[in-house]
C-alpha cells in the first residue's frame, strides 16, 4: 500500500480494568503495519494498569513500536484523556482503540487507511465491531440517527457475515471503540469536546463536525474487531453512565438537529437493542486473529 510508510498513532486510554488493557495490548501486536506508534493514557488507575502498560512498553521496543506514555493522577475523563493523547500523536493517520478492543483483522489499519486514501474527502473509517464470544454476533457496524436524534448501532446481534453489513458504505456517523481518522481531519476539526466529558456522545458529535466541514465517515466491513462492550465505563464509580448517556445525549441532539432531522436515518420504530448476554473475560479463550503476518 502507497501509504504503509506513513506513521499511525494508536491511542489507547485506560482507567483499571487491567486484565482487558492487557489483552488489547496483546492482541495490538498482531498488527501488521508499519511503522506505528502507541499512545498510552492511564487516567487514574489504581489496580495493576502501571504494570501491564510497563510490559508492554518493554515488549514494544523489542518490536519496533515507539510507546509514548501518559499519566493522570486521577481520571481527567475519556474525552480529556484523548484530547492529552493527540497532543502526543504524530502520525498521518491517528487511531482511537478502547481498552476492551482486541484485534481480530491482522491488517485492520491497512484496509481501515485504504478506505481513507480511496476518496480524498473521507476523514474517518471504523470497522466491524463483533463481540468476543460464540456465534460472534456483530456488535456495530457503524452508526445511524434517527431523525429525532436516537442512536443505532447498525446490526448489533446480527450475524457476522450478515449480507446487509458486508458493504463499505458512507454512514452518519461511527463509535470510537475503533476508528483511524486522518490527521488531516483533526487538523481541520480540532480535538474532541470536552463539554461531553467523561464519556458518552463525544464520538457521535465528533463524526457531524467532521462531516460539517465536508469530511465523509465510512464503515469498513472487512476490517474485524472484537469488542467486550461497556467494559471501559462500566463499575468506573466516578461515572454515572445512564445520567451521561442523558445529558450529553440532550446536547448532542440541540447541537445537532438541523443536520439529523433532515438525513435519511433510521425511523424510531426501527430501534431495538437485542439482549446480549454479558460473557466474563476469563471465559474466553484464545480469539481468532485473521490475516497473513506479513500485511
Amino acid at each position: 500500500m502507497e501509504a504503509m510508510a506513513e506513521l499511525t498513532s494508536v491511542v489507547i486510554l485506560a482507567c483499571n480494568k487491567a486484565a482487558y488493557t492487557a489483552r488489547c495490548l496483546a492482541g495490538l501486536g498482531e498488527t501488521t503495519w508499519r511503522p506505528f506508534e502507541v499512545v498510552l493514557v492511564d487516567n487514574g488507575s489504581t489496580d495493576d494498569t502501571p504494570e501491564v502498560l510497563d510490559g508492554f512498553e518493554l515488549g514494544a521496543k523489542q518490536r519496533g513500536i515507539v510507546v509514548k506514555r501518559l499519566r493522570n493522577n486521577d481520571n481527567v475523563g475519556a474525552v480529556t484523556g484523548r484530547n492529552q493523547a493527540l497532543a502526543l500523536a504524530q502520525g498521518r493517520f491517528v487511531a482511537f482503540m478502547d481498552n476492551d478492543v482486541v484485534v481480530r483483522s491482522r491488517d485492520w489499519v491497512e484496509r481501515l487507511a485504504g478506505a481513507l486514501l480511496a476518496d480524498e474527502r473521507a476523514g474517518i473509517a471504523g470497522p466491524k465491531l463483533i463481540y468476543p464470544f460464540a456465534p460472534y454476533l456483530i456488535q456495530c457496524a457503524g452508526a445511524a440517527v434517527s431523525p429525532t436524534g436516537r442512536v443505532f448501532f447498525r446490526g448489533r446481534g446480527e450475524p457476522r457475515d450478515a449480507a446487509a453489513f458486508s458493504q463499505r458504505e458512507t454512514v452518519q456517523c461511527l463509535i470510537s471503540a475503533c476508528w483511524v481518522m486522518k490527521r488531516s481531519v483533526f487538523e481541520d476539526v480540532g480535538g474532541l469536546d470536552e463539554v461531553y466529558n467523561p464519556v458518552q456522545f463525544e464520538d457521535i458529535d465528533y463524526c457531524y463536525r467532521a462531516r460539517e466541514r465536508g469530511w465523509k465517515v465510512v464503515y469498513v466491513p472487512d476490517a474485524e474487531m472484537y469488542h467486550f462492550e461497556n467494559v471501559t465505563t462500566s463499575g468506573t464509580q466516578t461515572i454515572n453512565s445512564p445520567y451521561q448517556i442523558v445529558r450529553n445525549g440532550l446536547v448532542f441532539k440541540r447541537r445537532w438537529h438541523h443536520m439529523f432531522e433532515g438525513e435519511n436515518g433510521p425511523a424510531d420504530d426501527e430501534w431495538r437493542w437485542a439482549e446480549i448476554p454479558t460473557v466474563s473475560l476469563d471465559s474466553i479463550g484464545a480469539l481468532q486473529v485473521v490475516g497473513s503476518r506479513n500485511g
